[in-house]
């Protein structure tokens, strides 16, 4: 980066800066259905199933062409209330916000633009996976970033990849994640933002790794500026 940022912000996109997961949605709408998905997702949390493999096996049940997909994903999918506030004081304070998501590309970019704006979705950078979309007959399937790993898309080896494409920044590293394709990145900042309620908590009980709880992005937007104001990372941790 040309200039020093205060921090940077990497956050998972479905279920966290959106309010559903648009994975999920075309799972329980379009394919296998909530129970059916529900049953993987505690396979995943168990180890008994990758993350990969149960995100593809679900994805799979989706038989509605891509196209129709995004289109019923821009009617149907919220932004959390607090997030262009977020995103908007970051901007002033020239800290990049970096989504690092197991979704697809396409899809990110298509609610990005409307649900934040098109000039915002030029400057967010998205590391995710991507799309195969057949033109003939609009069939598809995911391309994983990192079909090696376990996870499809190893956030934490994104994660370090742009630390080292931008300088190693030493400055405090922030993320913001919700669920299961968020583990690998948990351990990798210097704060994890997990959502109140969801799968990531319980992991990071389960494996003692410190986080801090937040409702909405208002909650990440006070922490954050409490910390660029000096406070200490460590006063919000199991907060």
């Amino acid at each position: 980066m040309s200039t020093p940022s205060p921090a940077i912000v990497f956050t998972d996109w479905d279920g966290t800066v959106t309010l559903q997961d648009s994975n999920d949605y075309l799972t329980d709408n379009l394919g296998m259905g909530l129970t059916n998905r529900l049953k993987i997702n505690d396979d995943i949390l168990d180890g008994t199933v990758t993350f990969r493999d149960g995100f593809r096996e679900m994805l799979e049940s989706v038989p509605t062409k891509f196209n129709e997909c995004i289109d019923i994903l821009l009617k149907d999918i919220r932004l959390d209330p607090g997030f262009k506030t977020f995103y908007d004081y970051c901007a002033t304070k020239d800290i990049p916000v970096v989504v690092v998501s197991s979704g697809m590309r396409p899809i990110i970019h298509a609610l990005l633009c409307k649900l934040v704006g098109e000039e915002a979705a030029t400057k967010i950078e998205i590391i995710s996976n991507d799309v195969e979309v057949d033109p003939a007959t609009g069939k598809w399937n995911i391309l994983f970033k990192h079909p090696e790993s376990g996870f499809g898309h190893d956030k934490a080896q994104s994660i370090k990849q742009y630390l080292q494409e931008n300088g190693s920044p030493s400055v405090p590293l922030f993320y913001c994640g919700d669920g299961v394709s968020d583990l690998s990145a948990a351990k990798e900042t210097n704060l994890l933002f997990a959502k109140h309620g969801r799968d990531l908590i319980k992991y990071c009980i389960r494996e003692s790794i410190p986080y801090t709880e937040f409702k909405d992005f208002g909650d990440i937007h006070s922490k954050l500026d409490n910390i660029l104001q000096g406070a200490s990372v460590e006063e919000f941790l199991g907060k």
